[in-house]
């Protein structure tokens, strides 16, 4: 296994002094993608928040390349390059495809360097260029994910976040959203995907994480994991011998 880019050792986190997160442990390895799943109430959500400076954990440490993100502001974490692109849709509707991507680099104060990353994310993404100048209200829900993906993008981050980027889409939809993802770790991004659709995020994935009631209980490959024999009762508590 390649190394890590992300580290969570022994983290605890909640809310109104309820642990939600209970003592999680894992890695995410540099440029790969890694897929947490699990039921509903598992921590998937409060994960995230975690990671990205949103919920302070109570005890251990989230580490991104050895440096230390426990206690830091959501903006300065986001600084060291770490991007989240939420659950819901979170495009301003009635401005521009180009005008929300440009968003994306508003922490950068070379417009010159905003211009050549929007130039680059547009070369990886060649329909969101046509897009440029459509208002993102006017985009299917399944454009918009990927206009949030390009704008993810434009801080070269050295992490993205990906918080059930599936939600609300229709399977031909999810297939072009997931192979979207599976293009920007192709071009080096590091990728930590949370998705309830357990089969198709493992299978786009080089590890998985299986959590249940906010603590780790099965990792290995993306293989491994969708192929485990329990991986029906860890992650829909057993429903998968009753459904397909």
């Amino acid at each position: 296994m390649s190394e890590a880019a992300l580290a969570l050792d022994g983290v605890v986190a909640g809310y109104g002094g309820g642990d939600v997160l209970r003592g999680v442990t894992f890695e995410v390895p540099a440029n790969q993608i890694t897929c947490v799943v699990g039921p509903n109430g598992a921590g998937k959500s409060t994960l995230m928040k975690a990671i990205s400076g949103l919920l302070r954990p109570r005890l251990g440490t989230v580490a991104l390349n050895g440096e230390k993100l426990t206690g830091k502001s959501p903006r300065q974490i986001l600084k060291l390059g770490v991007v989240q692109v939420p659950q819901n849709h979170s495009l301003f509707k009635d401005m521009t495809v180009r005008e929300n991507i440009d968003l994306g680099g508003y922490i950068l104060s070379d417009r010159a360097q905003v211009a050549k990353r929007i130039d680059a994310v547009f070369d990886l993404f060649p329909q969101v260029r046509e897009w440029a100048g459509k208002r993102a209200g006017e985009l299917s829900g399944g454009q918009q994910r990927l206009v949030e993906f390009a704008r993810a993008l434009m801080l070269d981050p050295a992490l993205i976040l990906l918080d059930e980027p599936s939600m609300g889409l229709s399977p031909l939809v999810l297939k072009s959203v997931l192979d979207a993802a599976r293009q920007m770790n192709a071009n080096g991004a590091t990728i930590l995907l949370v998705e309830q659709n357990a089969r198709a995020g493992l299978k786009l994935s080089h590890r998985g994480v299986v959590m249940e009631n906010g603590v780790v209980r099965l990792t290995g490959t993306g293989t491994e994991v969708l192929n485990h024999p329990e991986i029906g009762e860890l992650y829909l508590g057993g429903a998968s011998k009753t459904t397909t």
